[in-house]
C-alpha cells in the first residue's frame, strides 16, 4: 500500500510541466556543450596552434614519468586543460548573450503591459470634480 502511495507520487511530480522543461533543458545543454566542444578542438585550437608554432594544441602536457613496458606514461596534459576553460568560457558567454536577451525582452514586456494599464485606467478628475463629489456624497449621507 506504502508504495502504490510512493510511486503515485512519483508519477505526479515527474508529471510536473516543469521536472519535463528541466529535462528538455539538459538534453538541449548536453547538445549544445557537443557543438561548442567540437568547436573548440576542431576551429579554436587549430587557429591557436598554428600561431604558436604548429603545435597540436591538445597534445601539450609535461611528462612527469616516460611509459616503460609494465607502466603507462605519466603526464600533466594542460592542453587538455586550456581546452576546457576554452570550452566553459564560450559556453559562459552564449549562456550569458540568452540571459540578456531575456532579460531586454522581459523588460520590454513589462514596460508594454505597464503602459497597457496605464491607458486603460481612466485619468482621474479634476480637483473641482473631485471636491463636488466629496460634497455630494457627505449630503447623501446626511452629515
Amino acid at each position: 500500500m506504502k508504495e502504490k502511495g510512493f510511486f503515485a507520487e512519483f508519477r505526479k511530480f515527474i508529471s510536473r510541466g516543469n521536472v519535463l522543461d528541466m529535462a528538455v533543458g539538459i538534453a538541449a545543454g548536453a547538445a549544445f556543450t557537443a557543438i561548442i566542444n567540437s568547436f573548440v578542438n576542431d576551429i579554436i585550437n587549430p587557429v591557436i596552434g598554428l600561431l604558436i608554432g604548429g603545435v597540436d594544441f591538445s597534445d601539450l602536457q609535461i611528462v612527469l614519468r616516460h611509459a616503460t613496458e609494465t607502466q603507462p606514461e605519466v603526464a600533466i596534459r594542460y592542453g587538455l586543460f586550456i581546452n576546457a576553460i576554452i570550452s566553459f568560457l564560450i559556453i559562459s558567454f552564449a549562456l550569458f548573450l540568452m540571459v540578456k536577451a531575456f532579460n531586454k525582452f522581459s523588460e520590454a514586456a513589462k514596460k508594454k503591459e505597464a503602459e497597457a494599464a496605464k491607458a486603460a485606467a481612466p485619468a482621474a478628475p479634476p480637483a473641482d470634480i473631485q471636491l463636488l463629489t466629496e460634497i455630494r456624497d457627505l449630503l447623501k449621507n446626511g452629515k
